[in-house]
């Protein structure tokens, strides 16, 4: 019986080091809270600000974060003071930014048909026009737009159910449509695209010639049934990190969750108290091993 109880408050101890241990720091984008939020490796809100639904986010070296939400992208210092915005002219709306090795934003105008990327200096540095025709609701025009090393451009046209490459100057080298309304496309190292989707929801991996290599379909995973995924990443030990945008769901089921390649569910986002719709995910600061 000693042995036994002893055993038992031993397995007890590692199991709780094990879920106690500190987590990454993650930056979330609430697109229906509205606002960006940090919450620090032991699960405390130390840090946010307000967005008008916000699209995706990044913390910057310096401390500083970087977001955008519809009225363009912001730079706020952790004293939550804005040091940098663009703001696209009316009707422009913005949903998505990628930061450029060179300091410059890259944003996609839906409502406008352009791509833009904007200086420190508040100036457009470059415009490419995008000929865009969206069926029914031109708010979803374009999501997710990433600049190659070439100089290209992957950008999903979320309503016309595709995604295409553009050249540095604006030309269509290739379309892809699409089995769905892709929100975000990203490039990986091995040339492959790793694409979220709804209608219907699904997140895929695609290799060069368009085959399908990895996904996850709309009710493959239980206790996550996927709704709107919109922002992903593959995690450095392989693993993708995917924000399921719930909608009418939201308070029913996680918001975001890993999953390994072979499909185990190893971390969710069940937050309803704090968040409630997170469209992106920033990984702050690398996870400790237990």
């Amino acid at each position: 019986m000693k042995t036994t109880s002893l055993f038992g408050l031993l397995l007890l101890a590692i199991t709780s080091l094990a879920w106690s241990a500190p987590g990454p720091s993650r930056l979330y984008a609430d697109y229906f809270g509205g606002k960006i939020a940090r919450v620090s490796a032991d699960g405390a809100v130390d840090w946010e600000f307000p967005a008008k639904k916000p699209g995706n986010c990044i913390q910057l070296p310096n401390g500083n974060v970087l977001f955008c939400d519809i009225e363009g992208p912001k730079e706020v210092t952790p004293e939550k003071t804005i040091v940098w915005q663009y703001r696209p002219k009316a009707p422009g709306l913005c949903h998505f930014f990628e930061l450029l090795p060179n300091g410059d934003v890259l944003i996609a105008e839906t409502m406008l048909s352009r791509l833009v990327e904007i200086g420190r200096d508040g100036r457009v540095k470059k415009e490419i026009p995008v000929p865009s025709n969206p069926a029914k609701i031109n708010s979803h025009q374009f999501r997710g737009v990433r600049k190659t090393a070439d100089g290209h451009y992957w950008l999903c046209m979320m309503e016309e159910s595709k995604i295409v490459e553009l050249s540095s100057e604006g030309a269509v080298l290739r379309e892809f449509p699409m089995p769905g309304h892709p929100c975000e496309a990203l490039r990986l190292p091995d040339g492959h695209l790793l694409v979220t989707m709804y209608g219907p929801a699904r997140v895929a991996e695609f290799d060069e010639q368009l085959r399908v290599v990895w996904e996850i379909a709309q009710n493959e995973l239980p206790g996550n049934p996927l709704r709107i995924p919109f922002g992903v990443e593959r995690l450095p030990n392989g693993n993708t990190l995917v924000c399921n945008s719930l909608h009418s769901f939201m308070g029913k089921q996680p918001q975001a969750f890993e999953v390994t390649p072979d499909k185990r569910v190893v971390w969710e986002l069940t937050d309803h108290a704090r968040f409630k719709n997170v469209s992106y995910i920033h990984t702050v600061t690398a996870p400790q091993t237990p």
